[in-house]
């Protein structure tokens, strides 16, 4: 029978140090395919996505993808499982989700470009600005008030809260923290996107949707898809450590959200709704 696959993989490396060399363990990010199947009542199914991701928190991801990408909202799904259909071998039980849906499966084209993403690429799902004019409204100005001396605090606390990277040092995270700065979850995954999945995909298995009182914190740059998932999930602020993507900026722009750059130490770029953000 196939082990359900871990966050952590442990393999036997050579270490090379100056002029000597070791053998010994070493701690490696789990990545493997996880397919996302959607199902409904009258017995039809259809993929819609296979992502590479690190093994946990599935069902958050498969929800999160599903929410983000508008195909599935929390009072869309009856129920989430790992697949036992017939065609899934053994191996594989633990890299197949399916999303049972209370009503049809949705019939719309992108889900013909979703067949398969990676965990680098993200999946960029609406090819631009526009068309997610017609699943998505700018958000309120609402009354997220930020500081930058509480925006500088959110990169150690997501730091601390990431127990596999501390292991392997090869993992994306996303953290979701309150107005005060408080971190209220964390993911972690080899895809920035997917962590970012993992995350909505847990607020709306909550019942926690739209988050308009929360600001997203992202490792590494901010992409178009990452903005969009925020936008989906009604998070009014993205921070990351690195760059955004000039489209992420135009998609911020666009739909009144604040997002902020290179937020590292005591400084950082606030490229988009800066009225947010208090000296």
């Amino acid at each position: 029978m196939k082990v359900r696959p871990g966050p952590t993989t442990r393999i036997r490396i050579r270490e090379f140090s100056g002029s000597t060399a070791r053998d010994r363990r070493d701690d490696l990010a789990t990545e493997e395919p996880l397919e996302i199947r959607m199902s409904a009542p009258d017995g039809s199914r259809r993929t819609a996505a296979i992502t590479m991701r690190t093994p946990g928190h599935d069902f958050e991801l498969a929800a999160g993808f599903l929410s983000g990408e508008g195909l599935a909202g929390p009072g869309d799904i009856a129920a989430i499982a790992y697949c036992t259909d017939d065609d899934i071998p053994p191996e594989a039980r633990y890299n197949t989700v399916t999303v049972h849906l209370k009503g049809p499966i949705p019939d719309l084209p992108a889900l013909d470009r979703h067949f398969l993403t990676s965990s680098a690429c993200g999946v960029c799902g609406s090819a631009s600005l526009e068309s997610l004019h017609d699943r998505c409204r700018p958000l309120p100005r609402g009354e997220l008030e930020l500081t930058a001396e509480l925006l500088y605090g959110l990169p150690g606390a997501l730091r601390d809260a990431q127990g596999v990277f501390g292991k392997t040092g090869g993992l994306h995270a996303a953290g979701l923290f309150s107005a005060s700065g408080t971190l209220v979850a964390a993911r972690e995954d080899v895809g920035r996107h997917n962590a970012v999945d993992k995350l909505v995909g847990w607020a709306a298995m909550s019942d926690r949707l739209p988050l308009s009182d929360h600001v997203l914190m992202v490792s590494g740059r901010t992409s178009y898809e990452i903005m969009q998932k925020a936008l989906s999930a009604g998070i009014p602020a993205v921070c990351a450590v690195s760059a955004p993507s000039s489209l992420a900026v135009d998609l911020a722009r666009e739909f009144g959200m604040t997002l902020v750059g290179f937020l590292r130490g005591e400084r950082c770029n606030v490229y988009a709704g800066a009225e947010r953000v208090a000296a």
